[in-house]
């Protein structure tokens, strides 16, 4: 029976568990702070439950537009306890990680509170140490280690997180009382999620943005319908603005920029990227090599430069995304028990930013097609020509869908919209089958509905390619 050790128990480390598990591999999962790791306990399931709530309250906010009497004619008054936000916020988690754990442990997975350390030299893993949570120390052979460590929020050494006003993502869920004033530093995905999340649920948010705009990495034109988004509803955002320190005074505190000035407000979030955790892991001497930035290198098929150490999910700096993450994971124990198995496609992978409205991207844009691949069209529908988005009092958002040309094969899209991550699978589904856009334009949708304007889009990529 092959025996497997997985050190780490996020979205990498479980979903290879269970694969494993069900291949009849002897599993044991070592993990030292809860299993769902960040994803489930700090990350993906607390924001984008904070997330939902702030989506109630924009819904609120619009009704009167839509005829919806709140308090009184044309007024729509609204608050939040931030306090049973939070507490509900970390209850999901919590049961998350739970349900996540029984379900480990059906499966006959071992799962041991603590930390690892691989053994071996010369490129080959023999057995992982193991401290556990209790202070003893095992020593546990392994045919395969695969490494699902993940990432903590990276930290400037001016800007000292103190969980109280000085904050990271992972200690916001900490609050018991709404930020009047919150200064979000970095406008990457996570900066703006929170920023909008908080401006949502009452805050005074101002954005600062070491870029000329928000979101630098992401398609440029969702970038900038959500940065007019954000100050249409009041949000200050600060381009081509970089901190430098941030301190607290008192009750307040105080960010420092490059360029001289100063922002103040009650509360500050750093949301300025993160750090692989591969510290005390003894890779160097297993023979696992890493980038300058601490991740792990590895293959299409996870395996690391360790004949038989693999790694998936945050620590490896491929994609920070837990969909990402799992399909590492199944795919290292697929290739490690001699499965059958696809290598990763990063080409295919759907991704989504948690912001009103949501901005959900497949395969390749003109963010990254241009340098790959040169040679496409594309087509962009607005959101408020959508019969459906004008009956809910949706203006902010579009539809964009790219494609090659003379075969009209389907390469990607963006789509702007709420509930955008719902929206693109049907282009996630045409860019993973190679499908083209009359096929996509000849499926049925529901009139009306925004999966119509998908449709419509293929019809014009069409009707361009015709003319």
């Amino acid at each position: 029976m092959t025996r497997i050790v997985i050190i780490g128990g996020g979205p990498g480390g479980y979903e290879a568990a269970l694969v494993a598990a069900r291949l009849g591999a002897r599993v044991t999962v070592v993990d030292r702070s809860g299993i769902g790791g960040a994803a489930v306990l700090t990350d993906c399931v607390p924001s984008k439950t904070l997330i939902a709530t702030a989506d109630v309250m924009t819904t609120i906010q619009d009704a009167p537009e839509l005829g919806v009497e709140v308090n009184g004619v044309g007024r729509c008054e609204t608050g939040v306890d931030l306090g049973r936000v939070n507490d509900r916020v970390l209850a999901l988690a919590e049961k998350q990680s739970e349900d996540i754990a029984e379900g480990l442990i059906k499966a006959g997975v071992e799962v041991i509170r603590g930390t690892g350390r691989l053994i071996g030299d010369g490129g080959t893993v023999r057995a992982v140490e193991v401290r556990t949570a209790e202070g003893g120390t095992l020593t546990m052979e392994a045919d395969t280690v695969l490494l699902a460590t993940g990432a903590r929020p990276r930290e400037l050494a001016a800007a000292k997180p103190d969980g109280e006003r000085i904050l990271t993502w992972t200690q916001v869920y900490g609050l018991r009382e709404l930020p009047r004033e919150l200064i979000v530093v970095g406008s990457g995905v996570t900066g703006a999620e929170f920023a909008g999340a908080y401006q949502a649920l009452g805050s005074q948010v101002t954005l600062v943005s070491s870029r000329d705009r928000v979101l630098p990495g992401e398609d440029q034109d969702a970038a900038q319908v959500l940065e007019e988004v954000f100050q249409r509803r009041g949000m200050t955002v600060l381009s081509r603005s970089r901190a430098s320190a941030a301190v607290r005074d008192g009750d307040r505190v105080v960010v420092s920029l490059e360029d001289g000035r100063t922002v103040t407000g009650t509360h500050c979030l750093m949301a300025v990227g993160s750090l692989p955790n591969t510290e005390d892991l003894g890779l160097a001497e297993a023979g696992v090599q890493t980038t300058p930035s601490g991740h792990i290198i590895v293959d299409r098929v996870s395996r690391t430069t360790a004949s038989n150490v693999y790694a998936a999910g945050d620590c490896t700096g491929l994609l920070a995304l837990a969909s990402v993450a799992a399909m590492q994971g199944r795919i290292a124990v697929y290739h490690a028990l001699g499965e059958a198995v696809w290598p990763i496609n990063l080409k295919r992978v759907s991704a989504n930013i948690f912001t009103s409205p949501e901005i959900a991207t497949v395969g390749r844009t003109t963010f990254n097609a241009e340098s790959d691949d040169p040679n496409f069209d594309v087509v962009k529908l607005p959101l408020d020509t959508n019969p459906r988005a004008k009956m809910l009092g949706f203006k902010d958002g579009f539809v964009k869908l790219y494609a090659r040309p003379g075969s009209g094969t389907v390469l990607g899209g963006v789509i702007v919209a709420p509930r955008a991550s719902e929206l693109i699978h049907s282009v996630s589904m045409a860019v993973d089958l190679h499908l083209s856009v009359d096929q996509v334009a000849a499926v049925f949708t529901v009139y009306p509905s925004l999966s119509g304007s998908v449709a419509e889009a293929a019809r014009r990529l069409h009707s361009d390619h015709e003319e």
